[in-house]
């Protein structure tokens, strides 16, 4: 139901295990004050058994040639909207798949965000905090891995596809960076262990051997940090079966379509279904400052066929009820067009749209000016948006973790989940 007004080198294992290695520095301690313990919160939160995949459009999507469409305006351009399966929702005529995926989608057309440029933009986007403070903060793939990831499991719980994110673990600490693979789905190359399965336990042993010895007197936070990521590395050997998708991908390419990103979204769906509590899948080449239709009419193209098979996909298994699919960039596109028939970046009224696990489908939220310039009703920050995830995934939003003495909560002051969105 419509509502509107609701709130090579040496390519072998040892390639491998440092690939995994992380980068960012400084663990933090997480709790929420002296009356909870960071990990028993996490327990409960694992035992809701959610996932979230986010849709990362790089570069920026257009709201008023996809979901916030303003036909017969002089911002409008030449894209026609087309009626969904939700009566009062229209679309995008070049995404038609996704107009039958209306009663999923809750379409937040309300955005107002404070960061207009890409660097900033991408870290903000993915971790609600401006990037200019002191602070790494961390994305919130590391969030979701912290709270609802499995700290014993075989695979990642933050898998990436593509290199968007630029914020990575923050404080959290390198236990929780992403895991890259590539934009087609596949491992690295240089993953393959090689060798019989008795020399790579004879390897394993000894490793662990030396390890343990160079552990007695190396304590540093530096040396278990890479202890972990090796022990990480050697597990997801066991399970990198999982990645491979040879065999199921020819009958999946007719949902997703014969794309890198249908291929990627396929494989974010088996990620999904095997345990991995966050995956990331990046679309290229939405910063259109000039050929903004021909642009978007390309990317719509892929985005259509991948984007409403990974819905079609999640529901059909009996996951979308417990997974969250986040559909958004780091900025929107202007309503003008430029004299390069182009859209510049725009973050006083733009669109990102949430489905599946935790929220109520089939509704937009918020509205826009007739020519798309301005918030016109329940304008969403940054901090609301991650607000509304954390709580729709079963995470205290306002979470509290320390760096030293110095407590740092999940998301802003004043952030609030978006309750009209929540189901």
């Amino acid at each position: 139901m419509l509502s509107t007004n609701i709130t090579n080198n040496h390519h072998t294992r040892r390639a491998f295990l440092k690939a995994t290695l992380a980068t960012a520095g400084g663990m933090a301690v997480a709790n929420w004050g002296s009356l909870f313990n960071s990990e028993t919160i996490a327990q409960e939160a694992r035992r809701s058994n959610k996932r979230c995949i986010l849709l990362w459009m790089n570069g920026g999507a257009s709201q008023i040639d996809t979901f916030d469409m303003k036909p017969g305006r002089p911002t409008g351009g030449p894209f026609r909207p087309i009626q969904t399966n939700v009566n009062g929702i229209q679309i995008c005529e070049y995404l038609p798949l996704m107009a039958r995926q209306a009663d999923k989608l809750a379409v937040i057309r309300s955005m107002r965000t404070q960061s207009p440029d890409h660097p900033d933009g991408i870290y903000h986007m993915h971790t609600c905090y401006r990037q200019n403070e002191r602070m790494p903060h961390p994305e919130i793939g590391a969030m979701i891995a912290k709270y609802l990831g499995n700290p014993d499991a075989d695979l990642p719980s933050f898998v990436r596809m593509g290199s968007v994110g630029n914020a990575g673990a923050g404080y959290l600490g390198p236990r929780y960076e992403p895991f890259h693979i590539g934009r087609d789905g596949r491992l690295p190359y240089f993953s393959d262990p090689g060798g019989t399965p008795q020399a790579r336990q004879r390897r394993t042993d000894l490793l662990s051997f030396m390890e343990q010895q160079h552990a007695k007197d190396h304590r540093a936070e530096a040396y278990e940090s890479h202890r972990q990521a090796e022990q990480r590395a050697l597990r997801l050997m066991r399970a990198r079966q999982v990645f491979n998708i040879q065999n199921e991908w020819p009958a999946a390419q007719a949902r997703y379509g014969n794309t890198d990103f249908g291929r990627s979204c396929f494989m974010a769906r088996k990620l999904i279904e095997n345990g991995v509590p966050f995956v990331e899948v990046g679309q290229e080449n939405y910063d259109s400052h000039a050929d903004n239709f021909i642009v978007h009419k390309a990317n719509m193209d892929v985005l259509d066929p991948a984007w409403s098979g990974l819905l079609t996909d999640l529901a059909e298994r009996n996951l979308l009820a417990n997974t969250l699919v986040v559909w958004m960039g780091e900025v929107g596109r202007t309503p003008y067009i430029n004299n390069r028939a182009g859209r510049d970046h725009y973050i006083r009224a733009w669109t990102i749209v949430l489905s599946g696990g935790g929220i109520r489908g089939g509704q937009l939220y918020g509205a826009t000016d007739r020519d798309g310039r301005d918030v016109a009703d329940n304008p969403v920050s940054e901090g609301d948006l991650f607000s509304t995830i954390y709580t729709a995934l079963g995470m205290n939003p306002r979470v509290r973790h320390y760096v030293g003495t110095r407590p740092i909560w999940a998301t802003p002051e004043g952030s609030r989940p978006v309750r009209g969105l929540l189901a």
